[in-house]
């Protein structure tokens, strides 16, 4: 993390308190629980970057001390993977996303039961996903949709309902239900055990572990909006949770589909589950400590307004890559407005535009651990966010601007491989190409490879292209950590991007 946002969260003190809280939770079901994971397990870099000092990998970590209680259950929806949809963060589909937690979680020792593909509907790819799945020997389930749900609880929890649904063994007295994003359906796979462990006498409860929005922080606090405008696509609003007031008098947040979806939830689980203690609010169900870690409230605040316009800048460029709606810009619009945030809000914005403006080409702008910031443009040889990078390293490493660190002799027969044999139109080096060039110049020139050094340094730094970054140099922006804004301005007129 960067210097120059304060540390706001106390990481290891939220995986005590967390741990804790579910051990307690696993008491009082007195069996055997199952525990919907909202949000990432892996790379939660929202939480990192609305509280500067949580650790992005802190669930999968957590569920790394409790391993010998837990297992794992993957859901997946069948209309996900029809729509090829993709996770923003780290630019891969929801199924390579599956795979990817499979491996990662079996690496760290912790045992993935099986996955569940929900909401099936006969679509063939996410059949061919399930077939894919079980050609390399792992479990796969299919939920097609609950008959009679939401509305009709006496079809829901019957054999026609949620007995319609495969059951799933499960040996741990914790079943950590994730998935890689939203609508994947982990709360009816979660209840759709119940009612099965429920037949066979299993005792057997539920909760929740969902960071956003934090329950115990005020309505409006920025760490809340900016969860509102992560989920803008949604249609997401926090809310009061009324139930908890009209049960305790206290004030707590929560948001729309919770608040509506509990007096379903709760009469489903009067009927299936063991809990001695039935929720009295959708409050109740969550298993969350990190609003109890903020360490500094100002750096927390901050650090979330920076999120709300990263957010706008994002839903700006979906939209005119026809993959977002104008709606969720226009909520994001509001949210920024009702705070008082402008785009110049972002530091790295102005100085990105005034190089575009005095060079006349695009350009981007990134901004060091220390806060300065420098600029890069395109060339013939390399691309902006490319010439950013090298200006940043040189300067953290104290080496001259007149000093290159990659001879264009070097450059150039790379350039002329892509045009005469690989066939390539865009001849600039990519990002990737260019530290793949540094990384060969370091070999024998100990000044590059101390520049090199300066990479690590980078994660979690700012930066602001002029124009709709193509999306090789975005993917190596976002594996180096750095968080990359741009303008919604197509970089050519040409339609295919190479």
């Amino acid at each position: 993390m960067s210097n120059y946002m304060k540390t706001g969260f106390d990481s290891e003190e939220y995986m005590r308190k967390q741990s804790a809280h579910i051990l307690e939770r696993i008491e009082r079901c007195k069996g055997k629980l199952y525990l919907e994971f909202g949000g990432k397990l892996f790379d939660d870099y929202h939480a990192a970057r609305v509280m500067p000092g949580f650790d992005a990998n802190a669930k999968v970590k957590l569920l790394q001390k409790l391993k010998d209680q837990a297992e794992i259950i993957l859901c997946i929806s069948a209309q996900d993977i029809e729509k090829n949809k993709i996770r923003a963060d780290i630019g891969i589909t929801y199924d390579q996303d599956v795979l990817r937690l499979i491996d990662t979680l079996r690496s760290m020792e912790l045992v993935v039961n099986s996955v569940v593909i929900t909401q099936f509907d006969g679509q063939p790819t996410a059949d061919m996903f399930r077939k894919k799945l079980e050609m390399r020997g792992e479990k796969a389930y299919i939920h097609h949709h609950t008959k009679g749900y939401p509305t009709d609880v006496a079809t829901i929890v019957s054999d026609e309902g949620y007995g319609a649904n495969p059951h799933i063994t499960t040996t741990r007295p914790l079943v950590v239900v994730t998935a890689p994003g939203p609508g994947s359906g982990k709360l009816a796979t979660c209840l759709s055990q119940l009612y099965h462990d429920n037949k066979l006498g299993i005792k057997a409860g539920y909760a929740k572990f969902e960071t956003f929005p934090i329950w115990n922080l005020p309505l409006k606090h920025p760490v809340n909006i900016a969860y509102e405008a992560a989920t803008a696509d949604l249609d997401d609003v926090n809310m009061i949770d009324p139930f908890h007031l009209e049960a305790y008098n206290i004030t707590t947040v929560n948001y729309n589909r919770d608040i509506e979806v509990f007096p379903i939830v709760r009469t489903i689980l009067l009927r299936t589950s063991e809990m001695e203690e039935i929720y009295q609010s959708p409050t109740d169900m969550g298993v969350n400590m990190a609003g109890l870690c903020i360490t500094d409230d100002d750096a927390v605040r901050e650090a979330s307004r920076q999120e709300i316009i990263r957010r706008y800048y994002r839903a700006r460029r979906d939209y005119r890559l026809g993959l977002g709606e104008a709606s969720a810009v226009d909520k994001i619009e509001l949210i920024m407005s009702g705070l008082g945030l402008a785009c110049e809000s972002r530091a790295v914005v102005v100085p990105a535009l005034e190089k575009e403006r005095e060079k006349a080409c695009p350009a981007t702008a990134l901004m060091l651990p220390d806060g300065n910031i420098v600029t890069g443009r395109a060339t013939a040889l390399m691309s902006a966010p490319a010439g950013a990078l090298i200006n940043a390293i040189k300067q953290m490493a104290g080496i001259a601007d007149n000093i290159h660190l990659i001879s264009p002799l070097i450059m150039e027969p790379i350039i002329k491989l892509k045009r005469e044999n690989l066939g390539s139109r865009k001849l600039e080096l990519t990002l990737e190409e260019v530290l793949i060039c540094l990384s060969i110049c370091a070999a024998t020139n100990p000044m590059v490879e101390h520049a090199i050094q300066q990479l690590s340094l980078l994660r979690g730094c700012e930066a602001h292209a002029t124009y709709i970054v193509p999306e090789a140099d975005e993917n190596t922006l976002r594996r180096l950590g750095i968080n990359l804004t741009c303008e919604s301005i197509f970089p050519s007129k040409e339609l295919y991007d190479e």
